[in-house]
């Protein structure tokens, strides 16, 4: 097969699946490899063990499981949702089926009573009963009102505990001026469609999570650009409230004035971080551990994904790490899997997190393509 015929198999509007090993072997790479070259060098925590759960999976960013253990995953900058199906339950996915193409930053993706809801910049889909409907999926638009600017237009998506969506909108810019359609974290009711404005003052969240037991929301923050390497801080939040403002574009980390919008503002009135990370170490998902299979220390506890560094002269980031939390304070703050940067060379970015049914735990990487499979044998 010359590399004219490869491009057009893997082109053709007719391709529906192919498995993960035929895409490794046409591209000239074996999984093995594909799969030592990334794992060599991450280091998990103690007693874990991490392994390839799906390579080949292009800008993999936010992923979901439905009830049948099928994985989706959006591809934001390729433009495609894909499913990846471990069919021997050995903890590999073994197929990939292309869900939908040519899709506008399709970054995040999740599942309700069966559905799969997908973001798009301006708008949200749905695949109806998508896990009986991959041969032939096709989608409804639920949601067309957003802004139409792709500078940090790209979405995740969840469920809230009372059965809405929950979409964070970015501002359109590195700062300005704070506008009330950008900014913020929205919930969407399905049948109203009514949006209604859960946090305000937030520059770029890209991940958010419920803490089981109090359903608090907490949510990330990736801080401003260009006030130096240290400053401000990237952030961890929690909302006490609806509508509570956490200070952007004014106030900074709780403290920091903006040298261009802060003048004559009162941090006071701005709610502080719930945790404050390193500048620019680029928080995005964030999963509060709900399986058993993990060791007690890390049930119900905040796993953070911090994808990295793009501008800061010496790069930070690029981990997984858990936030500890007790009484609704993060008391501790741990690296988890490391090893994504390594000597200022990018190896992988950690972007999201999904659980599988076994108490495993799904971490995507949008540098790498791919995506990982943590366990704890110890446990067994």
């Amino acid at each position: 097969m010359d590399h004219k015929q490869r491009a057009a198999l893997l082109t053709t509007a007719s391709f529906k699946a192919v498995s993960l090993l035929s895409l490794s072997v046409l591209s000239g790479i074996s999984a093995p490899a594909i799969a030592k070259n990334i794992l060599d060098k991450l280091t998990v925590a103690e007693g874990f063990n991490v392994s390839l759960f799906a390579d080949d999976v292009e800008n993999a960013r936010e992923i979901a499981v439905s009830d049948k253990g099928i994985v989706y995953a959006g591809s934001m900058k390729a433009g495609n949702v894909y499913a990846l199906i471990d069919r021997n339950q050995d903890g590999v996915a073994d197929e990939k089926i292309l869900v939908a193409s040519g899709l506008k930053l399709p970054s995040g993706v999740v599942i309700k009573d069966g559905d799969l809801y997908v973001s798009e910049v301006e708008r949200i889909i749905r695949f109806k009963d998508i896990d009986n409907n991959l041969n032939s999926p096709k989608f409804e638009v639920v949601f067309d009102g957003f802004p139409s600017e792709t500078h940090h237009g790209w979405k995740v998506l969840g469920v809230s505990p009372t059965g809405e969506l929950i979409i964070p909108v970015g501002v359109p810019c590195n700062v300005c001026a704070e506008n009330e359609r950008y900014g913020r974290i929205f919930s969407l009711n399905l049948e109203t469609k009514k949006l209604t404005t859960i946090a305000q003052g937030v520059r770029n969240s890209v991940g958010f999570d419920f803490q089981p037991g109090t359903q608090t929301l907490w949510f990330s923050d990736n801080g401003r650009d260009m006030m130096g390497d240290d400053i401000p801080p990237c952030e961890i939040n929690k909302v006490s409230y609806s509508g509570e403002h956490f200070g952007f574009p004014y106030v900074h980390a709780g403290t920091i004035l903006d040298p261009e919008f802060g003048q004559g503002k009162d941090p006071a009135k701005y709610t502080a971080p719930a945790l404050s990370l390193g500048a620019h170490v680029a928080p995005l998902g964030i999963h509060f551990y709900l399986g058993k299979q993990f060791p007690s220390d890390y049930q119900q506890q905040l796993f953070v994904a911090e994808h990295g560094s793009w501008n800061r002269t010496k790069k930070a980031g690029y981990k997984v790490a858990v936030a500890t939390i007790e009484q609704g304070k993060v008391v501790k703050y741990t690296p988890f899997l490391t090893g994504f940067m390594q000597d200022e060379q990018t190896f992988g970015r950690p972007v999201a997190f999904a659980e599988l049914a076994d108490g495993s735990l799904l971490v995507s990487d949008d540098y790498a393509g791919a995506i990982y499979r943590v366990t704890y044998p110890q446990s067994k």
